[in-house]
C-alpha cells in the first residue's frame, strides 16, 4: 500500500512539474500593450456666454474605456493593455511627458491636443504612432500631414459637409453667414464656404461678430438687427469657443433655423446615437465616467480600439507596421455606426458616418442618400483624395 502511495505521489509530481511549466510558459506569452494618453487644451479665455463647459476629463474618459474594452477581449487573445495618461497646461509641459513615456517604451499615443501640439509631438517621436483624437485642422489633412498621424476626430470639412448635405437635401440654399472673432471661428467658416459651393448651397450675405456685450441682456434686442439682410433659409453659425452662437436661435430678423456650431450641428458623437449597438456603447461609457461621451471621447475610444484591432491582427506592436495596416484596406473597425470604418490611405483620415443632432435628438447622419461616390459614400465627407495633397500610404512603407 505504502508503494502504491509512493508511486501516486510520484507520479503526481511528476505531472504536475510539465503542467507548471505550460503554465508558466503561456503567461510568459501574454503581450502587454502600452498606450500614451497626451492631453493639452489651452485655455480658451472669457466667454461672452454662460454656456455649458466641456467636461475638463474629455478624451480621457473615453481612451479609458477603450483600453477596458480592448481588456475584455484581449484576455483570450493573451493581451494586456495599459493605458499611460498625461495632461499638461502648456506645451513645454506636454512634450516633456511625452518624452517620458517615450523613454519608458510607449511607441503608441492617442493625443488630444491642437494643430500646433500635434506637429510638435509629431516631431519629437518620430518612431511612435499617433492617433489624432483632439484637433479638427483641415490643413493637417490636406496639405500639412504628419507621417506618423492618424485621425480618428473627424474634421472640420467632415462635419461641415455632413451638415451641408442635409441642407442641400431639405433646398435650404440660401444661408446667412455668421462667423465668430477667433481663429477657430474662421477656419470653421471656412469649412462651411467650401461645403457650401460644393453642394450647392448660396451663402447670400455674410456678417463678422464684433460684439463684445452680454448678449443675455441683449439677444432679444440686438440678434434681430444683426440678421437683418437678404432672405435666406438658414443661418449659419461659426462660433466654436461658444461667445455668441447660443443666442442666435429664436432672435433671427427671418423665422428661419440655424446650424453650425450651435442648433443644427454635425459632431463626431453625441448622446442621441444608439443604434447598431450604440446604446450600449453609452451605457458603458456613463457607468464609467459619470456623463455622457462626447465627440472628444469618442475619437479617444476608437483610437485605442483601432490600436488594438491592428495588434490582434498583427500579434505585434510595431508602430510602423501598425500604420500600414492602417492605412491599407485590410483593417476594418467597429465604431457602432452602422459600417465598418477603415482610414484613408492619403491622409490618414477615418471614415465614418456623422452624426447630425440637435441638443437632444439626432436629426440624420451623413452621408445621404443621393450623394454618391466611385469608392465610398463615406469620402463624400470632407476632402478626397484628389483634394489633398497628401500620399501618406506612399511614405514610411
Amino acid at each position: 500500500m505504502r508503494q502504491l502511495t509512493r508511486y501516486a505521489l510520484a507520479c503526481a509530481l511528476a505531472c504536475a512539474a510539465p503542467f507548471a511549466a505550460i503554465q508558466q510558459a503561456a503567461a510568459s506569452e501574454e503581450m502587454e500593450i502600452r498606450i500614451g494618453y497626451l492631453a493639452w487644451i489651452p485655455d480658451p479665455g472669457p466667454l461672452l456666454s454662460n454656456v455649458i463647459p466641456e467636461p475638463a476629463d474629455a478624451g480621457l474618459r473615453g481612451a479609458e474605456l477603450g483600453i477596458a474594452d480592448s481588456n475584455s477581449s484581449g484576455r483570450f487573445l493573451k493581451q494586456r493593455y495599459e493605458l499611460a495618461a498625461a495632461d499638461a497646461d502648456d506645451l513645454d509641459a506636454l512634450l516633456e511627458a511625452a518624452r517620458q513615456q517615450h523613454a519608458g517604451g510607449i511607441r503608441l499615443f492617442v493625443v488630444n491636443a491642437p494643430s500646433e501640439s500635434l506637429r510638435e509631438l509629431s516631431a519629437a517621436l518620430p518612431d511612435s504612432l499617433l492617433i489624432n483624437a483632439g484637433s479638427a485642422a483641415d490643413e493637417l489633412r490636406v496639405d500639412q500631414c504628419l507621417g506618423n498621424v492618424l485621425h480618428s476626430l473627424p474634421s472640420r470639412a467632415m462635419l461641415t459637409d455632413a451638415l451641408v448635405q442635409f441642407l442641400a437635401l431639405r433646398r435650404w440654399n440660401r444661408a446667412l453667414l455668421i462667423v465668430g472673432q477667433t481663429d477657430d471661428d474662421k477656419a470653421y467658416a471656412d469649412a462651411l464656404r467650401r461645403s457650401a459651393k460644393r453642394f450647392g448651397v448660396r451663402i447670400v450675405a455674410e456678417k463678422p461678430w464684433t460684439f463684445d456685450n452680454d448678449q443675455r441682456r441683449s439677444a432679444q434686442t440686438e440678434m434681430p438687427l444683426f440678421t437683418q439682410t437678404s432672405e435666406y433659409d438658414v443661418v449659419l453659425v461659426a462660433d466654436e469657443r461658444g461667445d455668441f452662437g447660443e443666442y442666435v436661435p429664436y432672435q433671427t430678423w427671418f423665422p428661419r433655423p440655424v446650424a453650425g456650431t450651435q442648433g443644427l450641428t454635425p459632431t463626431g458623437w453625441h448622446r442621441s446615437v444608439e443604434t447598431y449597438g450604440a446604446a450600449q456603447l453609452q451605457k458603458r461609457f456613463e457607468f464609467h465616467a459619470g456623463r455622457w461621451m462626447n465627440d472628444r471621447d469618442f475619437a479617444a475610444w476608437i483610437g485605442v480600439r483601432s490600436i488594438a484591432t491592428g495588434v490582434t491582427r498583427l500579434k505585434e506592436v510595431d508602430p510602423v507596421q501598425l500604420r500600414a495596416l492602417a492605412l491599407s484596406a485590410d483593417l476594418p473597425i467597429d465604431g457602432f455606426k452602422g459600417r465598418k470604418l477603415s482610414y484613408r490611405p492619403w491622409n490618414g483620415q477615418l471614415r465614418q458616418p456623422i452624426p447630425v443632432v440637435h441638443p437632444r435628438a439626432l436629426v440624420t447622419t451623413a452621408p445621404l442618400d443621393g450623394f454618391l461616390h466611385p469608392f465610398s459614400e463615406l469620402d463624400t465627407l470632407g476632402f478626397d483624395e484628389p483634394e489633398s495633397e497628401c500620399r501618406l500610404s506612399e511614405k514610411r512603407s
